[in-house]
């Protein structure tokens, strides 16, 4: 059996841990594995909650516009989500709207859009499911909620550091 001193770091690429960081390969070979299975789940879930069909950024508007039962505008979605083109959420919505689950209007000159009864059942019937699949299994993990927290606050100072890297990188 070999040990992971002589294999190295577990990463995705190899010349980007042969810097001063492989640490960091290793964490964002971790994102790479943990975004793409937290996709897979959003999908799947709400497919099991009845709606098939949907895309990960589907899902995730449509949770983004029943939070708080209160109608968000296209410019709240893409800053909460943190999504650069615009033309991305409002084809999910208007899809979503296609299907009856939310629904648009306006506050003003914006355009806004509101969770319908539709949307709102489908969105606890995705809860329940996370509920039974997911949150149990977490708990039995032994995570703590404050542990969970914790590791979410790291998460959005790296998203930080992340985002401020991509804008030095645009102005190269």
């Amino acid at each position: 059996m070999t040990d992971k001193s002589t294999l190295g770091p577990i990463v995705s690429s190899a010349h980007l841990a042969e810097g001063e960081a492989p640490a960091l390969s290793e964490l964002e070979f971790g994102m790479i594995l943990a975004f793409h299975a937290f996709e897979r789940w959003m999908v799947r879930c709400m497919a099991a909650a009845g709606e098939p069909g949907l895309a990960p950024l589907d899902v995730l508007i449509i949770h983004a516009v029943n939070h708080r039962k209160r109608a968000k505008t296209l410019a709240d979605l893409c800053l909460v989500l943190n999504v650069e083109d615009t033309h991305l959420v409002t084809y999910s919505v208007r899809k979503l709207e296609r299907a009856g689950l939310v629904q648009s209007g306006r506050k003003g000159k914006e355009k806004t859009v509101a969770i319908t009864d539709k949307g709102a059942l489908a969105c606890a019937r995705y809860r329940d499911i996370r509920e039974e699949l997911l949150v149990r299994t977490i708990r039995d993990m032994g995570l703590s909620g404050e542990a969970l927290s914790r590791i979410a606050a790291q998460l959005r100072i790296l998203s930080g550091h992340y985002g401020q890297a991509a804008r030095a990188a645009a102005s190269l």
